[in-house]
């Protein structure tokens, strides 16, 4: 699983970093630091969570797609 953020739309409303300050790294200013996280096994349901927490909804969930 990754996450993709919208890095220039963030506002700093943090919440993702509420949910997981690991997954979702702030900067000084409180705005997300990175635009791109590999999540690591057993993390998946707090990526979830921090992306249905943020309020401009700028955070994508990409699912791996197992393959055949």
């Amino acid at each position: 699983m990754k996450i993709r953020i919208d890095k220039p739309a963030c506002v700093g409303n943090a919440r993702c970093a509420a949910v997981s300050a690991e997954l979702f790294p702030l900067d000084d200013d409180g705005y997300i630091a990175v635009s791109e996280i590999a999540v690591p096994p057993g993390m998946e349901q707090l990526a979830r969570r921090g992306a249905r927490a943020c309020p401009e909804r700028i955070i994508v969930i990409e699912e791996d797609v197992a393959k055949s």
